[in-house]
């Protein structure tokens, strides 16, 4: 079969138009479709330092996911990690990393929500095939404060949910990008 395919190319404002000419080529208008928009927040390296201690170092498999501070950004993230932790082969940590996720990215989305503009959330996943790190980042600089709830208290939860679920915990400022990234390791537990 001989012949080229028909294709797109950009304009200048967005807008995709059909390309002209050309055998294959069906002439007539196309429904313009609209460039996807990129978030204009920076996107960050994972961060690789805990006051000191390396924090990156030595886990080979990374991935990222930026999320939008909206109210389906806690079950995205949730999902996200389910499949990843699937794909890695690290099911069994599946039940704990995904209710340290949710925590920490329904934390990182309400501190969002306070600031100007609301600015994305950012999760990063990593792993040495044994441990999952994971690790949120939001714009607000404000550390997150682990709280005793009472027994009757609809919030404030969160952080001694991830100090259940986690094997450790923190939080450090990320003054290169404003904001704070909230971490916790997840590992196997040994048996008994």
């Amino acid at each position: 079969m001989t012949g080229r395919a028909s294709t797109r190319t950009p304009s200048h404002d967005g807008w995709a138009r059909p390309a002209q000419g050309g055998t294959g080529t069906v002439m007539g208008t196309a429904t313009p479709v609209r460039s996807p928009r990129l978030s204009s927040a920076p996107v960050l390296a994972p961060p690789i330092q805990d006051r000191g201690t390396d924090m990156a170092a030595g886990w080979p498999v990374q991935d990222f996911l930026e999320l939008g501070a909206l109210p389906g950004a806690v079950p995205s993230a949730r999902l996200h990690t389910r499949q990843l932790l699937w794909e890695w082969a690290l099911t069994p940590l599946s039940a704990q990393a995904e209710q340290v996720v949710s925590e920490l990215t329904a934390n990182a989305v309400a501190a969002a929500r306070t600031m100007p503009g609301i600015p994305p959330v950012r999760l990063w996943l990593l792993t040495d095939k044994t441990r999952v790190l994971i690790l949120v980042w939001d714009a607000s600089p404000q550390p997150p404060a682990l709280t005793q709830a009472d027994e009757y208290a609809e919030t404030g939860r969160g952080l001694f949910l991830v100090a259940m679920f986690s094997d450790r915990w923190g939080t450090y400022p990320t003054p290169q990008t404003g904001g704070k990234v909230v971490w916790a390791l997840c590992g196997m537990k040994p048996a008994g």
